[in-house]
């Protein structure tokens, strides 16, 4: 078995005083054997970057997270493209998106950020990793305009079929984490039990999203392996199918 978690916040285990060598042990024992950690702006790239070079089983992305997105962004995308230019280290452009969860003060210069990462995205043909809270039918319409070639992640995805359709049919897959092991997510886990198989990718979102039965507790990337016996109730097909091809398709999106 090959599991992947492709998006984890390494950088914000260490802060809780997790000790990483453990943790990344502990998550190939688990059958992990590939990392995907996102960044949230330029404080943390360099640290990110590290880590992948440290760890053969890490990989990063760069990126400009809508929450952190400030009047210096713009400067930071510069500075992100420059990166883009002089090192191939990074396998994805992220963690970006559109966020209106805490109201809509700054959606001009989320979208307009966002926008800039997408450009990128296509300029150097990498895929991204998105993130979308109550902006769903915004992320659809910017992501119409700007299509992406090497596709991406919805991480953490949480909507409905019909919007999970919107994402799927853009070319883009949806990321299955710690909420679909939580009885009561019946919209969710409904939704995930009718998406192509090959639309889906497992993920954490470690340290944070909690699985059921761990609350409380720091996320880490051996619990994709929970979220694996999570899903396959909500499926008919195998372990080994579900396993194979989720695996396939997130190793195929960032060229492993």
């Amino acid at each position: 078995m090959s599991l992947f978690d492709t998006h984890c916040h390494l950088d914000l285990m260490v802060e809780k005083d997790i000790d990483l060598d453990a943790a990344l042990r502990e998550a190939k024992q688990a059958g992990v054997d590939q990392i995907l950690v996102p960044s949230v702006d330029e404080s943390n790239w360099d640290r990110i970057a590290n880590y992948a070079k440290e760890y053969s089983m890490v990989k990063w992305a760069i990126g400009i997270h809508p929450m952190f997105v400030t009047r210096q962004s713009l400067e930071q995308l510069n500075h992100m493209r420059l990166r883009l230019e002089a090192s191939a280290s990074c396998v994805a452009i992220g963690e970006c998106g559109l966020d209106f969860y805490h109201g809509r003060d700054n959606q001009q210069l989320q979208t307009e950020v966002l926008i800039e990462q997408l450009k990128l995205a296509q300029q150097f043909e990498l895929p991204v990793l998105l993130h979308v809270r109550k902006a769903h039918q915004e992320l659809v319409k910017v992501l119409k305009q700007y299509p992406l070639s090497c596709g991406g992640i919805v991480h953490g995805f949480t909507g409905s079929y019909e919007q999970g359709m919107d994402y799927i049919k853009l070319g883009l897959c949806l990321g299955v984490g710690g909420s679909i092991t939580y009885a009561r997510a019946n919209k969710t886990r409904n939704a995930f039990a009718r998406f192509p198989l090959e639309s889906l990718v497992f993920e954490t979102d470690a340290p944070d999203m909690p699985l059921s039965g761990y609350q409380g507790e720091a996320n880490q990337p051996k619990f994709v392996k929970d979220v694996l016996s999570s899903f396959i109730l909500l499926r008919n097909e195998s372990e080994q199918t579900i396993s194979r091809i989720v695996a396939k398709t997130a190793k195929k999106m960032f060229n492993f």
